[in-house]
């Protein structure tokens, strides 16, 4: 088994940044790939962003390209999304997840999620 929990979540002003750490405990992720999805109301849950764990790979969806990075901390088994020059678009409720099998694009991938952390961005 493996516990996600999210954190950093909150309201902040278009062009803001917010940083949102993922704590995970539990079976070892060090071989794994680790992900960011996001789901805004009305919406189907969608990729933000994906890294491998032990080789610092990094993936993004085109949307967020230049203004988000993810990140880890090996020692604190932490990911990190770092979101800067925040948009109204990017309101959603953010989930790290742990991924299994198949692409890492695709929600269905991944088989551990934590719980989610809302970030508002008002405009």
């Amino acid at each position: 088994q493996v516990q996600l929990v999210e954190s950093g979540g909150g309201l902040v002003q278009a062009g803001g940044s917010l940083r949102l750490p993922c704590a995970a405990s539990g079976r070892t992720i060090s071989t794994s790939f680790m992900g960011w999805f996001r789901q805004a109301p009305g919406k189907e849950r969608e990729f933000v962003a994906a890294i491998l764990w032990s080789g610092d790979k990094t993936y993004y969806t085109d949307s967020v390209k230049g203004r988000f990075t993810i990140s880890k901390d090996d020692a604190r088994n932490t990911l990190y999304l770092q979101m800067n020059s925040l948009e109204s678009e990017d309101t959603a409720v953010y989930c790290c997840a742990r991924h299994s099998s198949g692409t890492i694009y695709t929600p269905s991938s991944y088989r551990y999620w934590g719980q989610g952390t809302q970030v508002t961005v008002s405009s």
